[in-house]
């Protein structure tokens, strides 16, 4: 294990690294995550398919080992009460950490995006598939893996990063920690400047978007990276878990009162594409969605 020297150097090192990106502003962050995003999980999902594939044998019961676990019904036959429960509550925090969906936090960067065909449930479709990829696919696989290798004992030392470098190690040799940590590492420093990202644009939306706010919010994100690296990872997640229930608590609200939206959107997408035309939205033509829109952005 690293000493605190050590991780608190990791840590001033990182923060300055995102500091380079973060002080580029929206648009270097958008440069810097749509490279490393796609190439880093490509490289993940090729080495989980590979090890996948070498235990491809036993790769049907662990799936069920997973479905089964996830709603709790290994611990229902095996009589521990309160299993679906816990199962399910755990699981959906580890979700929500996982690909922020309901949080709220992701439509911010969709956004800011311009999709094509040029509809609003175009962009809706990507970031579904997005839920899909990050969670279907590479936490799937990464359970795989864990599995696979036969490190994972419940309740035992070995968790999160540890636990999953091992069982890389297990499959491929003394590659497997390295290519992990550069992983972890990359999809922790995109996952970070994506954040500030959101929270950019909220300073913006609430008009506190000059220099004075913005240098104010880029120094406060980058201690609180420092101030992670420097705590215990318990404590992080915890704060993380109390962060991101809060934020779910009130996009559900929004969630609920846009779903009569979300609905006419989807049908008018489908619609067009069933009469053969490229989906193409008009805010003109829906006047029950064009209040408080600005007829600029879907013309």
């Amino acid at each position: 294990m690293p000493d605190a020297k050590t991780i608190a150097l990791g840590g001033v090192a990182t923060g300055s690294m995102k500091a380079i990106v973060i002080f580029g502003g929206i648009r270097q962050i958008a440069v810097v995550a749509e490279k490393i995003v796609p190439l880093m999980a490509g490289i993940y999902l090729l080495v989980a398919l590979i090890v996948v594939a070498m235990n491809i044998g036993q790769v049907p019961s662990m799936l069920w080992h997973i479905v089964g676990s996830a709603f709790g019904l290994v611990e229902v036959a095996g009589g521990v009460t309160g299993g679906v429960a816990a199962a399910m509550l755990n699981g959906v925090k580890r979700g929500l950490f996982s690909n922020e969906a309901g949080m709220g936090s992701a439509p911010n960067i969709a956004a800011a995006a311009t999709p094509n065909p040029h509809h609003p449930s175009s962009q809706g479709f990507v970031q579904a598939f997005g839920v899909f990829i990050d969670t279907i696919l590479i936490c799937t696989c990464t359970a795989l893996m864990i599995l696979l290798s036969g490190f994972y004992v419940p309740g035992g030392e070995l968790t999160g990063t540890q636990l999953t470098q091992s069982a890389l190690a297990d499959h491929i040799g003394g590659i497997g920690p390295v290519f992990v940590a550069v992983a972890i590492f990359f999809f922790a420093f995109t996952s970070i400047i994506g954040n500030y990202a959101y929270s950019e644009m909220a300073m913006s939306f609430l008009g506190l978007g000059n220099k004075a706010g913005l240098t104010t919010l880029r120094v406060l994100v980058l201690a609180m990276v420092i101030w992670g690296a420097l705590q215990a990872v318990a404590t992080v997640f915890n704060a993380a878990d109390a962060s991101m229930g809060l934020m779910a608590t009130i996009n559900l609200i929004a969630i609920l009162a846009l779903s009569g939206t979300v609905v006419a959107l989807t049908r008018n997408d489908f619609a067009q594409r069933e009469a053969g035309k490229v989906p193409q939205f008009h805010v003109g033509e829906h006047p029950e969605m064009a209040k408080g829109v600005d007829p600029e952005i879907w013309r």
